[in-house]
Parts: C-alpha cells; sequence; structure tokens
C-alpha cells in the first residue's frame, strides 16, 4: 500500500513547480513504449490532462511508428529505409496519414474520456506546419520550415489540448512525413513554450549508453553538441538532441528528456526537486 506520507510530500513538492508554471506552455512529445502500452498511454494522457487541469497550457505531439509499420504490413507494403529515414512513396505516405489519422483520433477520444476537451489536428491543417523535402530519394519526407501558432492558440485559448500528429504540408501542400522530434521542437519555439518534454524509450541521455548508472541529470548546449561530436550519442539519441539543440536555441528555456515507459514519468520530471531523465538548458541557463 502507497505511504499516504509519501504522496503528501510529493504534493507539497509540486506545489511551487505548479505556481511557477500556471499560464505557461508545455509541448509533450510521446511515441515509442508510451504508444505501443495501452496502459502506459492511458498513463501520460491522465499527466498531460492534469498539466492542463492546473492552468498550464499542453500541446502534446505524436508519431506512431508502431501503428504505421502494423498499417503497412497489413497493405502489403514493404517498408524502406535510407539512413535510417523512412522511405516514403506517395503509397506509403497514404498509409503514413492513415494511420497517424487513426492514432489522433483514438488519442483525442481518451482524453475527452477521462474529462478532458481535446481536439485532433494535423500538420496539415490550416497548412499548421510547412515542410521541404529532405532529399529525392526519401520521397515525402520532410524537414519542418515553419509553424504558423495561430491555430493551436485558438485552441489552447478556448481551453482544449490540441493533439498534434506529424504530417506537414510540403511544397506543393501535398502530405509530408516528419520526424516527431523534429516536429514538436518546431511547435514549441513557434508557441513560445516554456518547456519541451520529449518521451523516449530510455531514461535520458547517459554518458554511457549501456550504462543506466551513467544517465546525465542536466546537460547544457555545449555538452549536447560535444557528444553529438564524438560518437557519445546512440543512434537513436542523436535525433532527440538535434531537435533539442533545436528548441533551446529558438528560445525554449528547457528540454526534458525522460523514459515514456515509466508510470507518471511526466509528472515526476517537472514536478518534483531531483525529476528522473534528463534536463537541458542553454549554457549557462539556470
Amino acid at each position: 500500500m502507497t505511504d499516504p506520507n509519501l504522496v503528501a510530500e510529493t504534493l507539497n513538492q509540486a506545489l511551487p513547480y505548479i505556481q511557477a508554471f500556471r499560464g505557461q506552455t508545455f509541448v509533450v512529445k510521446y511515441g515509442g513504449a508510451a504508444m505501443r502500452d495501452p496502459s502506459l498511454l492511458d498513463g501520460v494522457l491522465r499527466n498531460v490532462l492534469l498539466l492542463r487541469l492546473v492552468g498550464i497550457d499542453v500541446v502534446p505531439v505524436h508519431g506512431g511508428v508502431p501503428v504505421i509499420d502494423g498499417l503497412l504490413a497489413r497493405l502489403g507494403i514493404e517498408k524502406k529505409t535510407v539512413g535510417g529515414l523512412r522511405v516514403t512513396d506517395d503509397a506509403t505516405m497514404e498509409a503514413v496519414e492513415m494511420a497517424l489519422a487513426r492514432a489522433n483520433a483514438r488519442l483525442v477520444a481518451k482524453l475527452n474520456a477521462m474529462g478532458g476537451r481535446a481536439m485532433g489536428a494535423s500538420g496539415r491543417d490550416g497548412d499548421l506546419m510547412r515542410a521541404a523535402p529532405l532529399a529525392d530519394a526519401l520521397g515525402r519526407v520532410g524537414d519542418v520550415t515553419s509553424v504558423d501558432p495561430a491555430p493551436l492558440r485558438a485552441f489552447t485559448d478556448a481551453g482544449f489540448l490540441p493533439v498534434v500528429s506529424c504530417v506537414a504540408s510540403g511544397p506543393d501542400h501535398g502530405p509530408m512525413n516528419v520526424n516527431g522530434d523534429t516536429a514538436a521542437a518546431a511547435i514549441a519555439v513557434a508557441l513560445g513554450a516554456s518547456k519541451l518534454v520529449l518521451l523516449t524509450d530510455t531514461d535520458g541521455v547517459r554518458a554511457d549508453k549501456d550504462d543506466p548508472a551513467s544517465r546525465i541529470a542536466q546537460l547544457d548546449e555545449a555538452e549536447a553538441r560535444a557528444m553529438l561530436a564524438d560518437g557519445r550519442a546512440d543512434r537513436g539519441m542523436i535525433p532527440k538532441l538535434s531537435a533539442a539543440l533545436s528548441a533551446l536555441a529558438g528560445g525554449v528555456a528547457r528540454v526534458h528528456m525522460i523514459d515514456g515507459g515509466r508510470p507518471n514519468a511526466v509528472l515526476l520530471e517537472v514536478f518534483t526537486d531531483a525529476g528522473i531523465g534528463t534536463m537541458m538548458t542553454r549554457k549557462n541557463h539556470p
């Protein structure tokens, strides 16, 4: 049975953070384990809803690799990658957009069933997110070039949780497949968010990727760039560190990388003194 004194102490610890963050904007990007396991997903959504209920404007952003892979397999479309990126021809893009729309609708329905007021949005809606092709060989894979915060602000100002899927409008206004971490960072910058929270399949950034005890609790820009340059950042962490650096350069005060497979990970990271993941800040930022 949970110790009631421990629960009370955790709530007391959360109070000054709630007071400090009320009225601010957080962008929370989730995928990986948090998307695959229904119980973990429900836990993340409850955390997101609690943030909204204490006065924080929250914008959840999601990808859906497991959902996309499952649909492609059912449709008999072979998955192809180049340099770790999904080759996205027109048929694959159609499946990607379909899978993300289904995932988005499911997330919105879950949040509403929990008592929230959620609205779904594709990055293509209203040209909310624009992207340019990364490389001809990748087809409809894009890099985010701009985000229009007005539609998202209309949602949050009206008390809604806008749930955004990672599809953008290309130069032809057709769909573009964009990396979820990159999209979340661009949205955080456009909204002037104070925090970007990236849920990962690890407990944060590690000095030694194979040693859980080497988790780095706080990391600044210079240290992150050094890890990318000298190869200490493994393949899965590279896009997250790159997205974090982009967010910080764009004015986001803090980026948190946490284990999406840990129950209540979002609340434990942002509302407790110790945190559970890696917090990234600009150099010399308090």
